[in-house]
């Protein structure tokens, strides 16, 4: 998504907030001033004020001297306030205002709150992690170990087959993972590419060397090489509610737990194709049992069970067909089929 587009949301969420304040509902337990400190993310601080914390973007007041108040930093501080009876969230820079020079004074981006977690997150949101039935079957791939190992970690040399050119200097290293399918259709959305680290090029030639500078798992003969990306992630999100009637389901959870929790990362089977963007956050249903009715007795009679809410995520990174997400809130078990569904 480009910084033109984000900056577009935020301001829409901006404006909205004079049209939806209304129907804000509080945290009973609310302060009514707080003070931001460092670890602090904006969904945090919001769910002190807010009921629904995501809404954050509908009370938010836009000060004149702020050039941009979705960035906000340890010591600000944020009060509540009430405009004709509607709630507003304002922002006071916490450091001193010192003329030192004609220059402005600029904060650090990387000092800025982040929107949800992102130490949960950041190995998503710069690699292809979800490609073609193709594209890791033609990667060039880890052939040996360099110390013959069996397997091989951040330090050690790899060999790799198929690099073409010098060109790229840098490569991630994938492991194939099986495919996304849809539960309701059996259409495969797309195949899974499970990052295991990157490395960089020491000798080009076939095979090539290349040294593990950082690995998240062990990796392995067979193992895929791309090109490492260079695009600076998004770390700063704008949570919003899909179309009315949006509804999917959970069809992938990130290394393979039986139960999903809080800030797990979950796969859903909605995409770009099918309006999914980066931001949307949807309520889970734990998918209801069906079971048998006892007390009738007739052998035939089975019956489903409401489905159950049983959290709250928000989307972090979309691909074409499935859409990556983070459990933010998870009142009860949330399984893989559990279905997700606009606020």
């Amino acid at each position: 998504m480009s910084i033109k587009k984000l900056l577009g949301m935020v301001t829409a969420a901006l404006i909205a907030g004079s049209v939806y304040a209304a129907d804000i509902v509080l945290n009973p337990t609310h302060p009514d001033r707080y003070v931001v400190v460092k670890g602090d993310t904006l969904w945090d601080i919001s769910s002190r004020f807010l009921r629904d914390p995501w809404l954050w973007p509908e009370v938010w007041y836009v000060n004149p001297q702020i050039a941009n108040p979705h960035l906000i930093y340890p010591g600000d501080i944020l009060t509540l306030v009430y405009i004709d009876g509607k709630p507003q969230l304002r922002l006071q820079r916490g450091y001193p205002t010192v003329k030192l020079s004609p220059h402005a004074r600029v904060q650090p981006l990387d000092r800025a709150i982040p929107t949800i977690p992102i130490d949960a997150i950041k190995q998503f949101l710069t690699r292809p992690l979800v490609v073609d039935k193709d594209t890791l079957k033609k990667a060039p791939y880890i052939v040996a170990s360099a110390g013959e190992h069996i397997v091989s970690g951040a330090g050690d040399r790899v060999y790799v087959r198929g690099i073409q050119g010098e060109d790229e200097g840098l490569y991630d290293a994938f492991r194939p993972g099986g495919p996304y399918i849809d539960p309701d259709t059996g259409e495969i959305l797309g195949y899974e590419a499970i990052y295991v680290g990157t490395s960089a090029v020491q000798r080009f030639g076939d095979p090539a060397t290349l040294l593990l500078t950082e690995t998240t798992r062990e990796a392995r003969v067979g193992d895929r090489m791309l090109p490492a990306m260079k695009t600076a992630p998004i770390t700063h999100f704008t949570p919003h509610a899909p179309d009315s009637g949006t509804e999917g389901r959970i069809i992938s959870v990130y290394d393979g737990v039986t139960q999903i929790g809080q800030f797990d990362v979950v796969v859903l089977n909605r995409g770009e194709a099918d309006g999914m963007e980066i931001g949307h956050v949807m309520k889970i249903f734990q998918a209801g049992r069906e079971i048998k009715d006892t007390v009738d007795g007739r052998i035939s009679n089975r019956v489903k069970l409401p489905d159950e809410e049983a959290g709250l995520l928000m989307v972090f990174r979309t691909f074409d067909r499935v859409s990556f997400a983070l459990v933010m809130k998870a009142s009860q078990a949330i399984h893989v089929l559990d279905y997700v569904r606009a606020p």
